[in-house]
């Protein structure tokens, strides 16, 4: 558990990580060539190393060398996925699109991780079925046969990121071009893409909701650091924001954010961005309206933090989660908190005002990083338990808010 001392100002200056969404898939890709990857700055978080033991289970050989993680597969032989594993991590179902890529075949379980909702993989296999994949679901297991692997037109019925990163995946070695309509056109779509073109991949066209793949016969071997963590950054500018604090954020990707950095302006903070920094002050706030959406929206992932921030805002905010249906398992939380929180479906109407400590459980990860921006803004002290679930997206969230001027303990 946190135990945090609520009242203290965040401020101070902090770079960026490298972002989980980005590296999940980027750590599956590495098995599509046989020659060493190495990822610079990879984050040590519980979801990254669950996605390297996947990887060791499957023959790749895994070194760590300081922050930066050396990725071997040539000696990788098994297609299948060992199922106590990929229940622990919903990014699993990422090694469908590399296993079919290199073994032509692949036998996974369903993915576990935060319950927010129905997350059905369907579109997953929908766009593999369309590049030639035969499909076979029983007893939980998916059972995938690429030996018609080739190259189509994929439609996605919904920009799904986690189908769009699949898809990529598995067409790169495919013979022909693969064209992925609706695709998603998040920040870590594109980089994917860059990932992959720097072992020699021919993708273009990620960020935008038209990727096309053209097949290339092998890959190589590179040297990669990914993005920043925006949802990291995002969650950071909302804590300094609701404790009146000002952060200066280095190695940021103000672009990625901006329709988080909007609301925060409406929500009253100053917010300057240079190219790779973000500053913010705040001082007197206001309520605000946040609505959910894919990128270039608001994101889903930050919807949590965001109720945090507007408990802690006098006046009626309004928040709308059109993503998922059920991401509102904080609210009961933070209430403990003092919060006023009204519900109604996929609407939240927030009354803030003050908040004080207690004892609280994180039901999910972003849903945990919420509670504990509510404690930083709180009067008093609170626990907040189940930071196991923090973990699997902020590497060390208490170092890091400790260095801002926070009181966090890991107990």
């Amino acid at each position: 558990m946190f135990l945090v001392k609520g009242g203290r100002r965040l401020c101070g200056e902090m770079e960026v990580a490298c972002a989980k969404n980005a590296v999940l898939p980027i750590l599956a890709a590495a098995m599509l060539t046989d020659e060493p990857v190495t990822i610079e700055d990879c984050p040590n978080l519980v979801d990254a190393r669950n996605m390297l033991s996947i990887l060791e289970t499957l023959g790749c050989r895994v070194e760590a060398r300081g922050k930066n993680v050396v990725l071997d597969a040539s000696r990788a032989e098994s297609h299948e996925m060992p199922e106590q594993l990929s229940k622990r991590l919903r990014s699993s179902i990422f090694m469908l699109g590399p296993l079919i890529g290199r073994f032509r075949r692949a036998r996974v379980s369903y993915p576990g991780g935060c319950e927010i909702g129905q997350r059905p993989i369907d579109l997953h296999l929908k766009g593999l079925r369309a590049l030639g994949v035969t499909i076979r679901e029983a007893h939980g297991m998916i059972e995938c046969d690429g030996a018609r692997l080739r190259g189509a037109d994929v439609y996605l019925d919904f920009p799904s990121v986690g189908a769009t990163e699949n898809v990529m995946m598995a067409a790169v070695l495919a013979r022909g071009k693969t064209t992925i309509h609706n695709a998603a056109r998040e920040p870590e779509i594109r980089d994917l893409q860059n990932f992959i073109n720097a072992l020699g991949g021919r993708v273009h066209g990620g960020g935008s909701d038209r990727v096309v793949i053209e097949g290339v016969k092998a890959l190589g071997g590179a040297r990669y650091r990914p993005l920043p963590d925006r949802i990291v950054a995002g969650t950071l500018l909302a804590a300094a924001a609701a404790t009146r604090g000002e952060v200066h954020l280095r190695r940021a990707c103000p672009g990625d954010l901006g329709a988080v950095l909007d609301k925060l302006r409406q929500a009253g903070c100053e917010v300057e961005s240079g190219e790779t920094e973000i500053f913010l002050r705040a001082r007197t706030l206001r309520p605000f309206e946040v609505s959910t959406q894919p990128f270039p929206g608001f994101p889903t992932d930050l919807q949590a933090q965001f109720m945090a921030l507007a408990c802690a805002v006098e006046g009626a905010s309004v928040i709308v989660e059109n993503v998922f249906e059920n991401r509102f398992a904080h609210a009961a939380q933070l209430r403990r908190m003092g919060a006023d929180i009204f519900l109604s479906g996929r609407l939240a109407v927030v009354r803030g005002g003050k908040l004080y400590g207690a004892d609280v459980q994180a039901g999910d990860l972003r849903g945990g990083a919420a509670l504990v921006i509510a404690a930083l803004a709180a009067e008093g002290e609170s626990r907040v338990e189940n930071v196991e679930l923090i973990d699997r997206g902020y590497e060390s969230l208490e170092n890091m808010l400790a260095a801002l001027g926070a009181s966090v303990q890991r107990i």
